[in-house]
């Protein structure tokens, strides 16, 4: 063993071995420069193409003026601050909301009927009709209602309509992923003596929750955006203070302020959410070969 680790610690590339090694390198670093070659060309053109148009000047002063940027700021970010608490709020809601709706959907039996009847056309009716439809209903119908006790506030009406429609959306994914684990892991647990909801909570929900996650990120990036829809109930949410300073100063600056912020929000969701999917396929694929390997 000891000189197995000898000849490890002491073992060097071939001549072969570096001269290939250098020819990859070479590679990469052309590529490299390729890329970063071609990307400057193309932004290049592309920006000379807009900035040489007849109305620039008038656009650059409407929608780019760096004062009126600087002063709504602040308020804009205030707003978002309300944007990310829907989404922190909501998101909750969603994921327990569309857990149970993708139960309900897949229970087996004819005494499950009813069950699986109300799920399918929930998720059918909220998966049809567009969000903004169902934030105007929510936003506007519920406070018609007069009912006591019920709140009109547009934060919690509209947080209800994007839970509404979104847990429609998700529970179709989560029913994926519980469809997705193979009879044999129900029947296994079944045989070991769990009961049907031990099975469920013990061996299928960890499964399919787990398989499930890279597109619930995505759902949630999503959802980081659609949360700014509270808005048209009156919200003073981004996109709504964004709204009022544009009307105070004449100037549409504060509308591409509020953009870039929800670009900064979203692009660490989007980053983190691509890595996780990565991650997970490579862990997937391990354990396939592991378990091919191990039934081998």
């Amino acid at each position: 063993m000891s000189d197995m680790r000898e000849r490890a610690e002491g073992w060097e590339p071939s001549a072969r071995q570096r001269e290939r090694d250098e020819i990859r390198r070479r590679a990469a670093r052309r590529s490299t420069a390729t890329a970063f070659a071609s990307t400057v060309v193309v932004t290049a053109v592309v920006v000379l193409a807009v900035v040489n148009t007849p109305g620039w000047p008038r656009v650059r002063q409407s929608f780019l003026d760096w004062d009126v940027a600087v002063a709504s700021l602040p308020r804009v970010l205030e707003g978002l601050w309300l944007n990310v608490r829907v989404l922190a709020v909501a998101a909750v809601l969603i994921f327990f909301f569309a857990l149970l709706l993708a139960i309900c959907r897949t229970l087996r039996g004819p005494v499950f009927f009813p069950l699986r009847a109300a799920a399918t056309a929930y998720v059918d009716l909220f998966r049809g009709l567009p969000l903004l439809l169902v934030l105007l209903v929510v936003g506007f119908g519920v406070p018609g209602l007069r009912i006591p006790g019920m709140t009109t506030s547009p934060v919690i009406l509209g947080g209800a309509a994007i839970v509404l429609t979104y847990s429609a959306y998700v529970a179709e994914v989560f029913r994926a992923g519980i469809e997705s684990v193979h009879p044999s892991q129900i029947a296994a647990a079944r045989a070991l003596g769990l009961t049907r909801t031990q099975t469920t909570r013990h061996v299928v929900l960890p499964q399919a929750i787990r398989r499930v996650v890279p597109p619930l990120l995505n759902d949630l990036v999503a959802l980081s955006k659609d949360s700014g829809l509270i808005s048209i109930l009156g919200a003073y949410d981004a996109i709504r203070m964004a709204q009022i300073v544009t009307s105070q100063h004449a100037n549409f600056t504060p509308y591409i302020v509020a953009g870039f912020l929800f670009i900064a929000l979203t692009i660490p969701l989007t980053r983190f959410t691509d890595a996780f999917a990565r991650r997970s396929g490579w862990l997937g694929a391990q354990s396939n070969l592991a378990g091919g390997g191990a039934l081998r």
